[in-house]
């Protein structure tokens, strides 16, 4: 009994710690957003600072897990719900990623004015950032549900990307001069919806966690 505590007890650290990474992941694509819209480079090498905070959270989660394994050898649902911790964990430091990598083309930007409308690229964020708080909550409350739905969403984040490059090409190719910036944009566009389809990872593992097989949520 005391043993299954311990258990329990570790598991919930490693619980907590997610919720940190997911969090702080989130909370530095919001920010490297405002960041872009506001053309605030000071906020934008925050970023890329606090960026060794989550990279630093993704190690201790897999450092304990490891720890948790070697001593607790556990088995079936205990093991799967570890794993799948490790993996979403992954998922949640590469939307930070994606932030440090949204705060540099903004840094290659710099003071220039924006030259594409921006409302698509803010409802890209938008839609992402919604997924992404939406996929921890089920993911911590284990609701398949609201999971699949949070998947669903990725289809309308896909064909906004599409569109909005689209757009950004054809800017391009009418103004060749602002091309260095419509680049950057697009890039930023990529990592938006990269970060949407790590949301759906999340949803996958949990989906995996609870059925103990794989689905694909969002072909």
């Amino acid at each position: 009994m005391i043993v299954r505590e311990r258990f329990e007890q570790e598991m919930q650290e490693v619980q907590k710690q997610f919720v940190e990474i997911a969090t702080s992941s989130i909370h530095a694509l919001k920010t490297a957003f405002t960041a872009l819209l506001e053309q605030d480079l000071e906020k934008s090498l925050k970023i890329l600072e606090d960026d060794l905070i989550i990279n630093r959270l993704e190690e201790e989660i897999n450092d304990r897990v490891i720890l948790i394994i070697a001593k607790q050898q556990p088995v079936a649902t205990d093991l799967r719900r570890l794993m799948v911790l490790v993996k979403a964990a992954s998922d949640m430091e590469r939307v930070g990623d994606y932030a440090v990598n949204i705060a540099k083309e903004t840094i290659r930007i710099g003071k220039d004015p924006i030259v594409f409308p921006m409302n698509n690229l803010q409802t890209m964020c938008n839609k992402t950032v919604e997924m992404l708080e939406n996929i921890l909550t089920a993911f911590t409350q284990e609701d398949t549900v609201r999971a699949k739905e949070i998947a669903e969403l990725d289809d309308y984040v896909d064909d906004l990307y599409g569109a909005t490059v689209t757009l950004l090409i054809r800017a391009g190719a009418e103004n060749p001069s602002h091309i260095h910036q419509i680049t950057h944009l697009t890039f930023i566009c990529r990592y938006l919806e990269r970060s949407a389809d790590h949301a759906t990872n999340i949803a996958e593992h949990l989906f995996y966690l609870i059925k103990g097989k794989h689905y694909e949520l969002n072909n």
